[in-house]
């Protein structure tokens, strides 16, 4: 079994001896969805049910370990104990009663302390973890083998939290550096796809019909505007050259006027159709 000297130590019996071994590979957070602390959390292990986790922090950073880390803790589903004896420590932590508050400095501290010592003591990497079975750290809802129940654990503040403080944190102080030297720690493709294109950033058009009330744009609005303008004039020229088509053939033939025009609005009905077919049907590659 493995101890964190840090944390206090409050073992859990009969499943610290009688629950099977696992070679730590990974680190998940979790949130208990209650305002207790580290003891009060061991209690609720110890009495009213036969889960548990490895570790516990309370809102004033007060840390306890209930499980050596080289035992399996019931708190991650598939990630507890593998097959192939790999499997995962767990790290609840106090919150609000719906899981929406970010952790307490104090938190964030032992977070990050707990995540160093598990890197150095099993030598779990510095990296979020890129599939449910790949080595690194995590939080619950990061991948549906861990969570089955798909609730949003530890919570959205908390994940954002971890993103881009708690693990920068945990790399910076493991390999004696400071987070700004890794500004992407953390940040995923789809972070960067929302700061770039859902982004209020640019100048609405002029011609807008909210570009008062609305002023500035994201700049998937501007695209889908430029596509839509694009499509309208695709439209309006192959309508201006149809006039103008059937206009030439009909130079010289002596038909009437009335049938002149109604030949050329058939030609641009027939050409507009055509072309919004091909811009907006099926087949269509436009985003």
């Amino acid at each position: 079994m493995a101890w964190y000297p840090g944390a206090t130590k409050m073992e859990l019996q009969p499943e610290s001896d009688s629950q099977p071994a696992i070679r730590p590979t990974q680190v998940i957070v979790h949130s208990i969805v209650g305002p207790w602390t580290a003891r009060r959390t061991y209690e609720y292990w110890r009495d009213s049910t036969n889960l548990e986790s490895h570790f516990g922090i309370g809102y004033a950073g007060d840390i306890a370990q209930y499980i050596g880390t080289e035992t399996r803790a019931d708190a991650n589903a598939a990630a507890n104990r593998r097959p192939d004896g790999t499997g995962a420590i767990s790290i609840e932590t106090a919150s609000n009663l719906t899981a929406t508050d970010p952790w307490t400095e104090q938190q964030v501290e032992e977070l990050i302390k707990v995540g160093v010592w598990a890197h150095q003591r099993h030598g779990i990497p510095l990296r979020l973890c890129r599939s449910a079975t790949d080595p690194g750290f995590g939080w619950h809802k990061m991948h549906d083998a861990w969570n089955p129940a798909a609730h949003s654990c530890p919570g959205p503040a908390r994940i954002e939290q971890f993103k881009k403080v708690v693990f920068p944190g945990i790399v910076a102080r493991a390999t004696g550096t400071t987070p700004e030297e890794d500004p992407m720690a953390g940040i995923t493709k789809q972070d960067i796809f929302d700061a770039v294109w859902k982004t209020d950033a640019i100048g609405a058009p002029a011609d807008a019909a909210d570009v008062k009330t609305n002023p500035n744009w994201q700049a998937q609005s501007i695209l889908r505007d430029v596509q839509a303008r694009v499509r309208a004039l695709t439209v309006s020229e192959a309508a201006q050259t149809a006039a103008i088509t059937k206009l030439a053939g009909l130079v010289g033939s002596g038909v009437d006027t009335a049938t002149v025009v109604a030949a050329v609005q058939k030609a641009i009905a027939d050409a507009v159709v055509r072309v919004s077919v091909d811009v907006t049907g099926a087949d269509s590659k436009g985003v």
